[in-house]
């Protein structure tokens, strides 16, 4: 909570000191996270991040594209699915904190790089990596045989879930109710894994209509700019097809259950970049239509906004890389504003989805999560036919995830209630 509070420009003279020193008391360790959560801004910070909507809105700059086609916006919806889940599985045995610096020479080790499948298990193996993640047994290209369960599909299948049955008016209780019905706890981390306890050890599990959830991010929520929210976008960007005004304010009401600031315009501008991409046939303005939903004096605003710059000016990814790298290499491992940057970078260079999504997990970081992200948009850029069959051979047509309530096991049926969502929005 102390760094969230740093980053986000806050007053925290002396609290470290107060945190050292706090008893092990609920009460006391409550009292203090209220005291950093209340820490003001400092005098010379120059950024305005509101984190409630009224508030993200009067700061924003975006305007609606023209409208889609639903026959078109359907196939492109279904190949931005299929996509996506691609990417997520090509990146969940390397989800290992990694950098581009760290997985280029195993990858070359092995004579794989650049990459160009799904990764082998022989990087696993001391000549080349010497680990993977603890998914690897069924997401290296020798095992493959079904898309395995995965935190980031299964935010996808939950903003499915909730448009199917509330459509595009779904409140926050509902997605509340998704949760708790459908999310077992131990298969989340962060913001998400702290809602649910609150709900589960001090608030009960029972609907609760005067529950304030617009309450509950805002105190003892560590992690409150992470991704978390930002890989639960995608089924939104899907339903608003050309929309991204709509999709961002989608993706709002779910990010801002759990998440604040940072976390809520990373949900926003994935959601809207991939509502603009069925439109905008230019890869580098589809980032910049999207950046136009966050508020624009924010720090999100400021470093995506300067990646988009770099990018233009890149020679190849790689040079896009480093430049987006050198400058906001500190924001690694699931902290949104390089990862961001990648997005951007993946999209302008990328040939087709398979090159796509290579190229995004050679980036590194949180490799499955973007992985599945630039997979969405990709996807609903290129549209059908850009993804080759090879990609989606080995899953032989079955999904898995950990969700109580879901029991749609093919993953062609998946895509076409995907697609299906394209109607409510148009």
């Amino acid at each position: 909570m102390l760094r969230d509070k740093t980053d986000q420009g806050r007053d925290v003279d002396g609290l470290a000191e107060r945190v050292d020193a706090v008893p092990d008391d609920y009460q006391a360790i409550a009292d203090l996270a209220a005291v950093i959560d209340a820490a003001p801004a400092r005098p010379d910070w120059p950024y305005v991040e509101p984190s409630d909507l009224a508030g993200i809105r009067a700061e924003r700059t975006g305007t609606d594209l023209a409208p889609v086609t639903v026959a078109d916006a359907a196939q492109r919806a279904e190949a931005g699915f299929l996509a996506s889940v691609a990417g997520c599985v090509l990146g969940k045995p390397v989800e290992l904190f990694i950098t581009l610096a760290e997985l280029r020479p195993a990858l070359e080790r092995i004579g794989e790089w650049p990459l160009r499948d799904y990764i082998s298990e022989r990087l696993g193996a001391p000549e080349g990596l010497g680990r993977l993640s603890r998914d690897w047994p069924e997401t290296v290209r020798e095992r493959i045989r079904f898309v395995a369960a995965d935190d980031d599909i299964n935010y996808t299948l939950l903003g499915l879930m909730a448009l199917e049955r509330h459509g595009i008016g779904f409140t926050k209780a509902d997605l509340r109710r998704l949760w708790l019905d459908n999310l077992p706890i131990a298969y989340t981390w962060g913001p998400e894994r702290t809602f649910l306890t609150k709900q589960a050890l001090a608030m009960g599990i029972d609907d609760n209509p005067s529950m304030n959830l617009d309450a509950l991010p805002a105190t003892l929520n560590p992690g409150e700019e992470l991704c978390g929210a930002m890989i639960r976008a995608d089924a939104y960007g899907y339903a608003c097809p050309g929309r991204p005004d709509l999709a961002s304010e989608l993706a709002w009401r779910d990010a801002s259950l759990t998440h604040r600031g940072t976390g809520i315009y990373g949900a926003m501008f994935a959601a809207a970049a991939i509502a603009a991409a069925f439109t905008t046939p230019d890869p580098l303005e589809i980032f910049g239509v999207a950046l136009g939903y966050v508020p624009r004096r924010s720090r999100f605003a400021a470093i995506v906004g300067d990646s988009l710059s770099q990018v233009a000016e890149a020679t190849d990814w790689l040079d896009g890389y480093q430049r987006i790298h050198e400058r906001y290499g500190e924001y690694g491992f699931c902290r949104v504003l390089q990862e961001s940057g990648t997005l951007v970078n993946t999209l302008r260079f990328a040939a087709d989805v398979g090159d796509g999504i290579c190229i995004q997990v050679m980036q590194g970081l949180d490799t499955d999560s973007y992985g599945a992200t630039a997979g969405a948009i990709l996807g609903v850029h290129f549209g059908p036919g850009h993804l080759d069959a090879r990609w989606l051979d080995p899953f032989h047509d079955t999904i898995r995830t950990t969700l109580a309530g879901w029991y749609e096991q093919s993953l062609a049926a998946t895509a076409k209630r995907i697609a299906a969502l394209t109607a409510l929005g148009t």
